[in-house]
Order: structure tokens, then sequence, then C-alpha cells
């Protein structure tokens, strides 16, 4: 059963690798959140003034035990620590919307999903498998635009300012516990709203309302009304976990052969 599985996993994410306009649409956010906006704030602050309204404003939310007499030094630990974690809470969902939208229904465009269902596998364990498959893609995606950003992001302070950043304690629990979480809920209701929809269009429209929240969160990060802090991402990270199993187990209970075949 686990190489039949395995066989689900590699398909699904073969056939998106494959496919260049899906590949590409893959690669989009992430390379304009993790390459271009860390490098435009990095450009704003090289050649804004720092005394500037707008940029004390923001200062002024950093811990005071983060702050030390070089301001374009403590403007690049609040971008790198406080502003763009919060991009890889919503990379995961735009990959994972990708993938997951065509789960089943791209089975269906490719008249593939009786022969699906003809596998010795429960509709439970193919439910799964298409979880697994597009949890494991947006986890890369996310992996490898948080590396490609770290580079990015060092390189370019490294040139401007003749220094390093590193990152905080808050990206491990966003890497390793909010992102995993939050990927894993948009995952679950695209896949469970791909067995009903007819295409993958339709599949990808809940996405939208799944990336409202984070935007949200992105707005108040960006006009100064908040930070978010480490036991703040702990709290998330722990509701959103256990809302992800729970959503999980109840959309694999209910899944039918019926709600495939309609």
């Amino acid at each position: 059963m686990k190489n039949q599985i395995l066989a689900i996993i590699k398909k699904d994410i073969r056939s998106i690798t494959s496919n260049h306009r899906m590949f590409v649409t893959l690669l989009i956010v992430p390379i304009v959140l993790t390459v271009l906006v860390p490098t435009m704030f990095i450009l704003i602050m090289r050649f804004s003034p720092t005394e500037s309204a707008d940029f004390q404003k923001l200062l002024a939310l950093l811990p005071s035990a983060e702050q030390n007499e070089n301001t374009f030094k403590n403007m690049l630990r609040l971008v790198l620590n406080y502003m763009l974690p919060a991009f890889f809470m919503l990379i995961p969902i735009m990959a994972a919307s990708v993938m997951a939208a065509c789960s089943f229904v791209g089975e269906k465009e490719k008249r593939t999903l009786e022969t699906l269902l003809y596998s010795p596998l429960s509709l439970k364990q193919i439910f799964r498998a298409k979880v697994l498959a597009a949890f494991l893609l947006s986890m890369l995606v996310s992996a490898i635009s948080f590396i490609v950003m770290l580079l990015v992001l060092e390189t370019e302070t490294w040139l401007f300012a003749g220094f390093f950043l590193l990152p905080d304690i808050k990206w491990l629990l966003v890497l390793l516990l909010v992102s995993p979480a939050v990927s894993l809920i948009a995952i679950t209701l695209i896949v469970k709203a791909s067995a009903k929809a007819q295409s993958v269009e339709d599949a990808q429209q809940g996405a939208v309302f799944l990336i409202l929240p984070i935007i949200m969160l992105l707005a108040g990060q960006f006009s100064g009304v908040l930070l978010i802090n480490a036991w703040v991402l702990l709290a998330l990270g722990i509701v959103c976990a256990l809302l992800a199993v729970l959503l999980l187990k109840q959309s694999m209970s209910n899944f039918k052969y019926e709600t495939l075949l309609k």
C-alpha cells in the first residue's frame, strides 16, 4: 500500500512540474515575495532618509532590546524578522492552491479518475495521498523560497551596508509550525473542493477566501499597526495545527464515492 500511495504522490508532483504553465504559476508568487519585495525594501531604505516619520513609526514598534544606533540595521532587522515571516503564511497557500486544485478535478479532466478508484487503495488513502502530495510540494516551495530569500537579502545587505543579519527564532516557528499548519488547512479544503469542482478554476476559488486573513495580517505589519512576536506565532501555530488535524480527519471521514462521481 505504501508503494501505491507513493506512486500517487510522485504522479501528482510530476504532473505539476511537467506542466510549464502551472510550474511557472507556482514560482511567480515566491519569486515576487522573496526576491523582488525584499530588494525593493532594501533599496528604499538605502536611498530614502531613514529619519522620515514613516520609518520612525515602524522603528518605534521594534523592541528596545533589538535596537542600536544604526538605523539602517534596525530597519533591516525589522523587515527580516518581523515583516517577511508573514509572507511564509501566504506562499504555502498559493503553492498549495496550484497543486491541490488539480488533485481530483485533474483526474476528471484526464479521464483517469475511474482508474484511480479501481486501485487497491481505499478512498481515505487516496484522499490522504492527494493531500500529502500537495503538502510536500508546498513545503518544498517554502523551504526553497526561504533559502533564496536569505541568500538575496544577505548578499544585498553585505553590498550596501557591509554586515550580515541572522534570522531569529520566529523563523523556526513560521517554517516548522505555522506555515505547515496553514498549508495543511488550505490543502485539505482545496482538495475537498476539487472533488466536487468541474474545473481547476472552480477549485481554486476557495483559496481566495483563505488568503484574506493573511493579507489583513500583512497590511497590519506594513502599516506599522502591529508586529508579530514569537509568542503570538506559537499560539497561532498551535491553533492552526489543531484545526488542520481536525479538518483533515473530518474531511476524510465525510469523503464519499458519490462526491467524486457527480
